[in-house]
């Protein structure tokens, strides 16, 4: 739409979703050859010869950490990035307990997940533990109605991770938090894998110590912590290096707008769990969550350079007719 040619560089885990889902159904719709194009490979390898080359006139990168090194290398062009978050759900004691905890699962494992929204850590504020008591059951019973499977399997709710290396990588973050005095409510007897099959974990005593408070799982694990406080529960949720989505459980909307202002995310949802939204909606991450904002005219805006030619009219002799 900005008319600009694009070469799109895919994960390496999903290169063949790359071809076929974007660049075959592109060729399909009649787009002319060369406007859109495919490179495959190791982003190690190849990565920073795409985003530094002197014809790159914009990058559009979503990813990990990764982009920070691609921020930092790419030079004097527009980027657009979105590099993850830890989606912090803050649930204050007059939430609607049941609507919070099915907001809280659909928002923890739809994907198995594997989102960038989804709900990676739950800070109940509470006193007592009356909250807790009221909703850790009801959390639970949803968890223990999905269907775990393989892809292939009928309406399967949580499936394998993307590859060994990240199942590595959640169960080491799981296994920080465990020796560090986590609990672990599901699945009962603790951890289970089978290959990069991961069965949903809940985990509650999580605390400042534990790697998995403020690094991104991306993947079926949910931590649940009490702290005493809203002001506390900002603070830790802030605490992080990233900031794409958060999610504020109140019947209370004063209080929720007051904590949407102090929360550092480039989107605050209102007893609801974070989600991409429709394309035209702006998303954005704070800090080291991305740059710019994505969406149908903030994305042509990212695209798009202004150039402005400016003509004076010496005398009369430069008009016509």
């Amino acid at each position: 739409m900005a008319g600009n040619a694009i070469v799109m560089k895919p994960p390496s885990a999903g290169a063949v979703t790359g071809i076929i889902g974007i660049a075959a159904v592109m060729h399909l719709a009649g787009v002319p050859p060369g406007l859109v194009n495919v490179v495959t490979g190791k982003g190690s390898e190849i990565g920073d010869y795409l985003t530094q080359h002197r014809d790159a006139s914009a990058v559009s990168f979503t990813g990990g950490g990764t982009g920070l090194r691609v921020a930092k290398g790419a030079g004097m062009i527009p980027l657009q990035m979105e590099l993850g978050g830890k989606d912090p759900a803050l649930v204050l004691p007059d939430c609607n307990i049941k609507k919070t905890a099915a907001a809280l699962v659909k928002g923890a494992f739809s994907y198995s997940g594997q989102r960038c929204t989804a709900v990676k850590v739950v800070y109940v504020i509470e006193k007592d533990g009356e909250v807790s008591s009221q909703l850790m059951p009801l959390i639970l019973q949803h968890v223990k109605q999905l269907k775990v499977g393989m892809p292939w399997e009928d309406k399967v709710d949580i499936t394998a991770v993307i590859d060994s290396k990240s199942a590595a990588f959640i169960k080491g973050l799981v296994d920080d938090a465990v020796a560090k005095g986590a609990k672990v409510e599901l699945p009962e007897g603790g951890w289970q894998q089978t290959g990069n099959l991961i069965q949903p974990v809940v985990l509650t005593g999580v605390n400042k110590d534990m790697r998995l408070l403020y690094e991104e799982q991306f993947g079926p694990v949910l931590p649940i912590l009490s702290v005493a406080s809203v002001e506390e529960a900002i603070e830790m949720s802030n605490a992080s290096p990233l900031g794409l989505q958060a999610s504020v459980f109140t019947q209370d909307i004063d209080a929720a707008m007051s904590i949407s202002d102090a929360l550092q995310a480039g989107t605050v949802q209102i007893n609801g769990a974070p989600a991409r939204g429709p394309d035209h909606f702006p998303f954005q991450g704070f800090k080291d969550s991305g740059l710019s904002s994505q969406g149908v005219r903030y994305s042509i805006e990212a695209m798009t350079k202004i150039k402005s030619t400016i003509i004076n009219l010496a005398d009369e002799s430069y008009t016509q007719g």
